[in-house]
């Protein structure tokens, strides 16, 4: 009897279990409805707002696309170029530098200081617009740099600092590559720009002492590994004798063992320091390629510019959005006032 009782208690506490979780179900289904059919409902009433001023919209769309297309006959053409750099010995810091002191001068109309930084004429400097300097970003310098921290430190120090906390401490300066963007209405400018910027970084005398050793160090290093290699080719060439020596003997009858598998493993062993030794010798030669100037030039201005083009420039597209925003916003307040004065007088 106890057991039949026990048994059908379970089956109401599992009913009501079903109940709760049927009617959370319930709920949330009809929460989500309720928020589908609100904003269906938004998305309507925006629709007939939009028809019912449709006439009032075309006219600010296109006195606002007739005042862009006057601006747009009037401004001059402006043009851009682009240089890429790679900044060495933490020198990209320097960089930004100068490029924000160039843009400063740019925006203050110091055409005299402009013309006599870059050695060009009065016409050309008031031709420039702007300078800006970005980096060229991508994962793989943000990996590589990590890399570079996990060989550098030992291994309970890398254990608490993880990729994500380097990733999130990377900054713009610590790429390798770097944007050096200007614009300007005279096309031909750009040509007479790249030199001065290369060598506002070149001529500092800390970046010049720190290339010098750097550079010293790595044709010792390359210098040094190319002798350890000489060497261990010598050895092998050696073991190569007397190996062909022993196998002669061995041809003739003689059956004395000199040592002959101590001499493989030998043999093995040189063959793998060979390996890492042109190994370290490749990483060198990049270093050299890469570390040998204060700063690398990938790409020079272009000696034309290209025309900055595009929706986004455009004057006529730019007051003929802002025209229609703008009838937007007054026609909104008009609505407001309007359930303002009703609203008073209930």
């Amino acid at each position: 009897m106890s057991t039949n009782q026990q048994n059908k208690e379970e089956e109401v506490d599992l009913g009501s279990l079903f109940l709760i979780i049927g009617n959370g179900f319930k709920k949330l289904f009809t929460f989500i409805w309720k928020v589908l059919m609100g904003l269906f409902h938004f998305f309507i009433l925006i629709l007939l707002f939009l028809k019912d001023n449709m006439i009032k919209l075309g006219i600010a769309v296109i006195i606002g696309a007739g005042f862009g297309g006057y601006q747009e006959f009037k401004k001059e053409k402006t043009f851009a170029s682009d240089l890429l750099l790679q900044p060495n010995f933490k020198s990209s810091k320097q960089l930004y530098n100068n490029v924000a002191y160039y843009n400063v001068v740019v925006a203050q109309q110091e055409y005299d200081s402009l013309s006599n930084t870059f050695n060009i004429t009065m016409d050309e400097a008031k031709s420039i617009k702007k300078f800006e300097v970005n980096p060229v970003r991508t994962d793989n310098d943000i990996v590589k740099a990590y890399d570079d921290l996990i060989l550098s430190i030992d291994t309970t120090t890398v254990k608490s600092y993880s990729f994500g906390q380097f990733k999130k401490e990377f900054t713009d300066f610590d790429y390798k590559v770097h944007q050096v963007h200007v614009e300007a209405t005279n096309s031909k400018v750009f040509s007479k720009l790249d030199d001065v910027i290369i060598a506002s970084i070149v001529d500092n005398k800390y970046y010049n002492r720190v290339n010098t050793i750097t550079r010293e160090n790595l044709y010792r290093t390359d210098s040094l590994l190319r002798k350890n290699l000489d060497q261990v080719d010598s050895l092998r060439q050696v073991y190569m004798k007397v190996m062909l020596e022993e196998a002669k003997k061995q041809n003739s009858g003689t059956s004395i063992d000199m040592g002959g598998n101590g001499r493989t493993t030998k043999e093995l062993e040189l063959f793998q320091t060979n390996r890492i030794i042109n190994k370290d010798l490749k990483d060198v030669s990049e270093d050299i390629c890469e570390k040998s100037e204060v700063i690398n030039v990938i790409s020079n201005f272009q000696p034309v510019g290209y025309e900055i083009k595009g929706l986004s420039k455009n004057s006529i597209v730019i007051f003929g959005a802002l025209g229609f925003l703008a009838m937007i916003g007054i026609l909104l307040l008009l609505k407001l006032n309007k359930f303002l004065d009703s609203y008073k007088k209930k």
